[in-house]
Parts: structure tokens; sequence; C-alpha cells
């Protein structure tokens, strides 16, 4: 069920933007790829963004779990 309200608000959330920093450190190195170093980087990246949408997913569980505790206690 947390699932299901996790994959209905999903399309609420806003995608966050790279940071000027990242920009700055990113862009020059991916230039300076070949194009298989590139497809590599890209799938690297692709990698780090699904961890990512996992690590979002657990912690959105945990912290809905937290909140249903917080409030059982304080109905006690």
């Amino acid at each position: 069920m947390i699932d299901a309200m996790y994959n209905y608000r999903q399309g609420e959330l806003h995608s966050a933007e790279f940071s000027d920093e990242f920009n700055s450190l990113c862009i020059p190195f991916e230039d300076s790829l070949s194009e298989e170093q590139t497809d590599i980087f890209h799938q690297i990246l692709d990698c780090v963004s699904e961890t990512a949408a996992v690590e979002m997913r657990a912690a959105y569980k945990v912290g809905f779990k937290d909140g249903v505790t917080m409030m059982k206690e304080i109905q006690e």
C-alpha cells in the first residue's frame, strides 16, 4: 500500500536540477570523452540515478512508518 501511495505521489515530486558545481565538473569531463566512454559514463549516471530512486522509495517507506508510529504513541 505504501508503494502504491508513493507511486501515486511520484508524479508530484519536482525533479531536482543539477547544481552549478555538478555542471562545471561534468560537462567539461563529458566533452573530453570518446563516444564509447560517453556511453559508459551515461550508463554510470543512469545507475546512480536508479540507486537514488531506490533509496528515495525506501526513505519514504521508513518515514511513513515512523509517522504512523508517532501518531500511535500520541494517541496512547
